[in-house]
């Protein structure tokens, strides 16, 4: 019987959720599966892969062909790597040793590649919410001022009454010297 490791889609439209099966390739695609091997919620950012390494390798190793999508999330996880490692020591080029050390410092830079990753987009995110609240207390500012300027009266008027003011003491001022 050849085996296909697949996506078996669940979840509401436009959410998309996907299990990750293994079925026999002629059955449907959200039907009829041998075992599940995990999950991937291709929604979140970035994408969360839930996988049974040691069942998805094994079914790997017995011939399971996997679809591409499923290529690259295996890939992503390593489960491709572990068995390209466990060829090279069947073959003799490495031993269990080397293998397993390879594999630990390639899942360390990976660990560390996915968590640069979380930081940057948390750190992007922490720069826009900043952003914004520095933009909206530059408009709370801004009606402020426009409210103030509202309710004060115009300088123009202001500058009338002044006027008025002063010729009204100028010219008191000027008969009282010509009574001197």
């Amino acid at each position: 019987m050849a085996t296909k490791i697949r996506l078996q889609r669940h979840g509401k439209k436009g959410k998309p959720f996907y299990y990750i099966v293994v079925a026999d390739s002629r059955a449907p695609r959200d039907g009829r599966f041998i075992t599940r091997l995990g999950s991937y919620n291709p929604n979140t950012n970035p994408a969360t892969i839930d996988i049974n390494f040691d069942q998805a390798l094994n079914w790997v190793n017995s011939g399971a062909q996997p679809t591409d999508t499923c290529r690259a999330i295996l890939s992503y996880k390593g489960v491709l790597y572990k068995k390209h490692l466990q060829g090279g020591v069947k073959k003799g080029a490495l031993t269990e040793e080397q293998a397993e050390a390879k594999f630990a410092a390639w899942v360390e830079q990976k660990d560390g590649q996915i968590s640069g990753k979380k930081d940057n987009l948390a750190a992007t995110k922490a720069d826009a919410k900043k952003a914004a609240l520095a933009a909206e207390a530059k408009k709370k500012e801004d009606k402020a001022a426009a409210i103030a300027a509202k309710n004060t009266p115009p300088p123009a008027e202001e500058e009338v009454v002044a006027e008025e003011n002063t010729e009204a003491s100028a010219e008191t001022e000027a008969p009282a010297e010509s009574a001197e």
